[in-house]
Protein backbone atom coordinates (compact mmCIF):
# COMPACT_ATOMS: atom_id res chain seq x y z
CA UNK A 1 0.00 0.00 0.00
CA UNK A 2 1.60 3.35 -0.92
CA UNK A 3 1.63 6.25 0.90
CA UNK A 4 -1.53 7.87 -1.12
CA UNK A 5 -3.19 5.22 -0.19
CA UNK A 6 -2.73 5.18 3.53
CA UNK A 7 -3.44 9.09 4.21
CA UNK A 8 -6.83 8.61 1.64
CA UNK A 9 -7.84 6.09 4.70
CA UNK A 10 -7.06 8.00 7.39
CA UNK A 11 -9.20 10.79 6.30
CA UNK A 12 -11.57 8.72 5.20
CA UNK A 13 -11.47 6.84 8.97
CA UNK A 14 -11.57 10.76 10.48
CA UNK A 15 -14.30 11.26 8.19
CA UNK A 16 -16.31 8.40 9.93
CA UNK A 17 -19.12 9.51 12.89
CA UNK A 18 -17.08 8.23 16.23
CA UNK A 19 -19.47 6.18 19.12
CA UNK A 20 -20.79 8.19 21.14
CA UNK A 21 -23.44 6.07 23.22
CA UNK A 22 -26.85 7.40 24.69
CA UNK A 23 -25.42 6.63 28.24
CA UNK A 24 -22.82 9.40 27.69
CA UNK A 25 -25.35 11.63 25.48
CA UNK A 26 -27.78 11.92 29.20
CA UNK A 27 -24.69 12.13 31.12
CA UNK A 28 -23.65 15.14 29.34
CA UNK A 29 -26.64 16.48 29.58
CA UNK A 30 -27.64 15.87 32.89
CA UNK A 31 -24.36 17.43 34.25
CA UNK A 32 -25.30 20.37 32.36
CA UNK A 33 -28.23 20.86 33.07
CA UNK A 34 -27.37 20.63 36.67
CA UNK A 35 -25.21 23.18 36.35
CA UNK A 36 -26.96 25.64 34.26
CA UNK A 37 -29.76 25.45 36.82
CA UNK A 38 -26.26 26.57 39.17
CA UNK A 39 -25.74 29.67 37.38
CA UNK A 40 -28.99 30.50 37.12
CA UNK A 41 -29.80 30.28 40.67
CA UNK A 42 -26.39 32.30 41.13
CA UNK A 43 -27.62 34.90 38.61
CA UNK A 44 -30.35 35.84 40.60
CA UNK A 45 -28.91 36.14 43.97
CA UNK A 46 -26.45 38.53 42.30
CA UNK A 47 -29.18 40.47 40.97
CA UNK A 48 -31.70 41.13 44.06
CA UNK A 49 -30.69 44.48 44.16
CA UNK A 50 -30.70 45.57 40.35
CA UNK A 51 -32.65 45.17 37.53
CA UNK A 52 -33.68 41.41 36.92
CA UNK A 53 -34.65 39.88 33.69
CA UNK A 54 -36.11 36.40 33.95
CA UNK A 55 -36.11 35.97 30.43
CA UNK A 56 -32.14 36.62 29.99
CA UNK A 57 -31.69 33.96 33.27
CA UNK A 58 -33.87 31.37 31.52
CA UNK A 59 -31.67 31.68 28.21
CA UNK A 60 -28.71 31.57 30.27
CA UNK A 61 -29.57 27.77 31.61
CA UNK A 62 -30.70 26.93 27.82
CA UNK A 63 -28.11 28.29 26.28
CA UNK A 64 -25.73 25.75 28.41
CA UNK A 65 -27.40 22.39 26.78
CA UNK A 66 -27.54 24.24 23.76
CA UNK A 67 -23.57 24.60 23.21
CA UNK A 68 -23.29 21.16 24.96
CA UNK A 69 -25.45 19.59 22.37
CA UNK A 70 -23.19 21.32 20.25
CA UNK A 71 -20.62 20.15 21.00
CA UNK A 72 -21.22 16.27 21.37
CA UNK A 73 -22.39 16.41 17.82
CA UNK A 74 -18.87 17.98 16.51
CA UNK A 75 -16.80 15.34 18.23
CA UNK A 76 -19.19 12.74 16.50
CA UNK A 77 -18.09 13.65 13.05
CA UNK A 78 -15.99 16.34 11.08
CA UNK A 79 -18.48 16.14 8.35
CA UNK A 80 -21.16 17.42 10.81
CA UNK A 81 -18.32 19.95 12.49
CA UNK A 82 -17.57 21.70 9.28
CA UNK A 83 -21.34 22.16 8.25
CA UNK A 84 -22.50 23.51 11.19
CA UNK A 85 -19.70 25.68 11.72
CA UNK A 86 -21.10 27.16 8.24
CA UNK A 87 -24.19 27.76 9.26
CA UNK A 88 -23.54 29.00 12.83
CA UNK A 89 -20.99 31.55 11.08
CA UNK A 90 -24.52 34.07 9.23
CA UNK A 91 -25.95 33.85 12.53
CA UNK A 92 -25.69 37.33 13.83
CA UNK A 93 -26.80 38.18 17.42
CA UNK A 94 -27.82 41.89 17.38
CA UNK A 95 -29.65 42.16 21.23
CA UNK A 96 -27.51 44.57 23.49
CA UNK A 97 -25.86 43.80 26.32
CA UNK A 98 -26.97 46.59 28.91
CA UNK A 99 -25.21 45.28 31.81
CA UNK A 100 -21.58 43.74 32.07
CA UNK A 101 -22.27 41.26 34.49
CA UNK A 102 -24.84 40.21 32.21
CA UNK A 103 -21.63 39.35 29.37
CA UNK A 104 -19.66 37.30 32.18
CA UNK A 105 -22.44 34.78 33.03
CA UNK A 106 -23.15 34.61 28.99
CA UNK A 107 -19.62 33.97 28.74
CA UNK A 108 -19.54 31.35 31.89
CA UNK A 109 -22.68 29.82 31.00
CA UNK A 110 -21.25 29.07 26.64
CA UNK A 111 -17.98 27.97 28.43
CA UNK A 112 -19.81 25.51 31.12
CA UNK A 113 -21.30 24.20 28.04
CA UNK A 114 -18.53 23.69 26.21
CA UNK A 115 -16.42 21.90 28.71
CA UNK A 116 -19.51 20.12 29.63
CA UNK A 117 -19.35 18.75 25.79
CA UNK A 118 -15.63 17.48 25.67
CA UNK A 119 -16.80 15.40 28.78
CA UNK A 120 -14.42 17.58 31.25
CA UNK A 121 -17.11 17.53 33.99
CA UNK A 122 -14.51 18.47 36.87
CA UNK A 123 -12.90 21.31 35.28
CA UNK A 124 -16.54 22.67 34.96
CA UNK A 125 -17.64 22.07 38.84
CA UNK A 126 -13.96 23.76 39.35
CA UNK A 127 -15.13 27.03 37.09
CA UNK A 128 -18.44 26.93 38.61
CA UNK A 129 -17.07 27.30 42.06
CA UNK A 130 -14.32 30.17 41.31
CA UNK A 131 -16.11 31.75 39.29
CA UNK A 132 -18.63 32.25 42.24
CA UNK A 133 -16.22 33.31 44.51
CA UNK A 134 -14.49 35.44 42.68
CA UNK A 135 -17.95 36.79 42.19
CA UNK A 136 -19.46 36.79 45.70
CA UNK A 137 -16.06 38.69 46.99
CA UNK A 138 -16.07 41.03 44.14
CA UNK A 139 -19.47 42.01 45.13
CA UNK A 140 -19.15 42.45 48.67
CA UNK A 141 -15.65 44.01 48.62
CA UNK A 142 -16.49 47.65 49.30
CA UNK A 143 -15.18 50.37 46.37
CA UNK A 144 -16.19 53.72 46.98
CA UNK A 145 -19.68 55.29 48.27
CA UNK A 146 -21.75 56.07 45.91
CA UNK A 147 -22.63 59.92 45.99
CA UNK A 148 -26.22 61.39 46.01
CA UNK A 149 -28.04 63.83 43.37
CA UNK A 150 -29.05 67.00 44.84
CA UNK A 151 -31.56 68.94 43.28
CA UNK A 152 -32.28 72.45 44.28
CA UNK A 153 -35.64 75.24 42.73
CA UNK A 154 -34.34 78.47 43.84
CA UNK A 155 -35.41 82.14 42.09
CA UNK A 156 -32.70 83.60 40.45
CA UNK A 157 -28.69 82.72 40.39
CA UNK A 158 -28.15 85.30 43.46
CA UNK A 159 -29.32 82.41 45.47
CA UNK A 160 -26.54 79.98 44.15
CA UNK A 161 -23.90 81.11 46.30
CA UNK A 162 -25.70 80.66 49.54
CA UNK A 163 -26.85 77.25 48.44
CA UNK A 164 -23.09 76.52 47.93
CA UNK A 165 -22.05 77.53 51.67
CA UNK A 166 -24.56 75.17 52.66
CA UNK A 167 -23.32 72.54 50.90
CA UNK A 168 -19.55 72.90 51.54
CA UNK A 169 -21.08 73.05 55.28
CA UNK A 170 -22.17 69.13 55.17
CA UNK A 171 -20.69 67.68 52.32
CA UNK A 172 -16.91 66.43 51.90
CA UNK A 173 -17.18 65.96 48.48
CA UNK A 174 -19.42 68.24 45.86
CA UNK A 175 -19.74 68.90 42.39
CA UNK A 176 -22.15 71.08 40.23
CA UNK A 177 -23.76 68.78 37.35
CA UNK A 178 -25.70 71.57 36.20
CA UNK A 179 -27.12 75.30 36.18
CA UNK A 180 -30.10 75.74 34.03
CA UNK A 181 -31.63 79.50 34.46
CA UNK A 182 -35.23 80.50 33.12
CA UNK A 183 -36.92 83.77 33.44
CA UNK A 184 -38.29 83.26 36.74
CA UNK A 185 -36.30 80.56 38.39
CA UNK A 186 -33.03 78.41 38.64
CA UNK A 187 -32.78 74.62 38.99
CA UNK A 188 -29.26 73.42 40.22
CA UNK A 189 -28.28 69.51 40.35
CA UNK A 190 -24.89 68.72 42.59
CA UNK A 191 -23.08 65.83 43.08
CA UNK A 192 -22.44 65.14 46.32
CA UNK A 193 -21.12 62.90 49.33
CA UNK A 194 -22.81 63.78 53.06
CA UNK A 195 -23.54 61.85 56.03
CA UNK A 196 -25.66 64.76 57.64
CA UNK A 197 -28.46 64.41 54.92
CA UNK A 198 -31.50 65.78 56.65
CA UNK A 199 -29.64 68.21 58.15
CA UNK A 200 -28.40 69.24 54.06
CA UNK A 201 -31.66 69.50 53.47
CA UNK A 202 -33.23 71.24 56.01
CA UNK A 203 -30.75 73.69 55.72
CA UNK A 204 -30.92 74.63 51.62
CA UNK A 205 -34.76 74.27 52.47
CA UNK A 206 -34.85 76.72 54.94
CA UNK A 207 -32.57 79.31 52.86
CA UNK A 208 -35.00 82.56 51.25
CA UNK A 209 -35.19 82.31 48.01
CA UNK A 210 -35.48 77.97 47.62
CA UNK A 211 -38.97 76.35 46.45
CA UNK A 212 -37.69 73.21 46.54
CA UNK A 213 -35.07 70.36 47.69
CA UNK A 214 -34.67 66.77 46.61
CA UNK A 215 -32.00 64.69 47.55
CA UNK A 216 -31.76 61.28 45.58
CA UNK A 217 -29.76 58.42 45.74
CA UNK A 218 -28.54 56.66 42.60
CA UNK A 219 -26.89 53.50 41.40
CA UNK A 220 -24.57 54.47 38.35
CA UNK A 221 -20.70 54.86 38.62
CA UNK A 222 -18.97 55.72 41.37
CA UNK A 223 -16.91 58.86 41.39
CA UNK A 224 -13.94 58.65 43.28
Amino acid sequence: MSTKDILKNSFLESLAASDVTPQEIFLVLFITTVLALYIFCIYRVLTRKTFYNKSFNITLAALALITAGVILTIQSSIVVSLGMVGALSIVRFRTAIKDPMDLVFLFWSISIGIICGARLYVIAVIVSIFVTVLLFVLDKMPVAKVPKILVVNADSMEEEDRIMEVVERFAGYYRVKSRSLSAQQLDMVVELRVKEEKELVQGINELEGVHAVSLLAHDGEVTF
